[in-house]
């Protein structure tokens, strides 16, 4: 070997072996801490094994009691919720998607030239989705009162931070020597934003639309416990009168929609993509 050249494997590659000396002492003060961190956690929580024993066993009693399901003549009712819980989901990511992308325009650094303009769209989007969208219905819920607006409100304003975030990063990771192309046309600057850059990132966020209103079809169904309609408030009050079998009813209910609706939109953002991509 040349002089100064390493003389073991160790030596060239040492992320391959386990650490030694002040290396593995680091890592065993830090795995000490870390665990002394969760055991605390757990002692001020208060869990403790006889709690988890109680808990196992108090699901298991009211799983029992919700064996089987009933059929009642709510059962249309519940259909009607599900419909309301969907049309939320929908409209909430509609338009915080359609919100997001001026939005996320506004926020990315190939974009936008104004720091402060980038500052604001982007710490704006952090507040915005900071705030769980529980939180936001209740709060929405004693602007606008009960009823799903509040739960369409809720959704839009939510998701529009997080939107916001995924399509600013995705506009920022585009090709640059497309968008240059583009601009060797002739092209002004709305003309290479619609032609450069939104076509490469049409995928990205019709899947990420698509995904969130996956998600939010579960969302809703929680918005509803807290006055925002949907199946989540007749879920609610079939568990505040220990009606199990009717809260069985309604969970397998809301499961296998929510499979449905996941089998949709797999479908669809693969069609939609596909033909985005072409």
């Amino acid at each position: 070997m040349k002089d100064g050249a390493p003389t073991s494997w160790r030596a060239r590659r040492p992320e391959l072996y386990p650490p030694r000396g002040i290396a593995l002492w680091r890592h065993v003060v830090v795995g000490l801490l870390a665990l002394g961190l969760f055991l605390w956690g757990l002692h001020a929580l208060e869990v403790t094994p006889g709690r988890l024993m109680d808990g196992i066993g108090e699901l298991g009693r009211v799983f029992m009691l919700m064996m089987p399901p009933t059929v009642t003549e709510h059962v249309w009712d519940y259909v009607q919720a599900i419909g309301e819980t969907l049309a939320m989901a929908f409209l909430g990511t509609l338009v915080a998607s359609l919100l997001a992308i001026p939005l996320a325009l506004m926020g990315a650094r190939n974009i936008m030239p104004l720091g402060p303009v980038r500052l604001l769209t982007r710490r704006s989007s952090d507040v915005v989705r900071g705030i769980d969208s529980l939180v936001w219905a209740i709060f929405f819920v004693s602007i606008v009162g009960l009823g799903p607006f509040a739960g369409i409100l809720a959704i839009a304003l939510h998701d529009t931070g997080i939107l916001t975030k995924l399509f600013a990063e995705a506009i920022e990771n585009t090709d640059r020597e497309q968008v240059k192309g583009v601009r060797a046309t002739g092209a002004n600057r709305t003309q290479t934003i619609g032609f450069g850059i939104l076509p490469q990132v049409m995928p990205v966020l019709l899947g990420n639309s698509l995904y969130f209103f996956e998600s939010n079809v579960r969302s809703a169904t929680i918005l509803g416990v807290v006055g925002a309609g949907g199946i989540g408030f007749f879920l609610m009050d079939r568990m505040m009168i220990s009606a199990w079998r009717e809260v069985s009813l309604i969970v397998i209910m809301v499961l296998v929609t929510v499979a449905c609706i996941d089998a949709l939109s797999r479908v669809l953002r693969a069609r939609l993509i596909g033909a985005v991509g072409r």
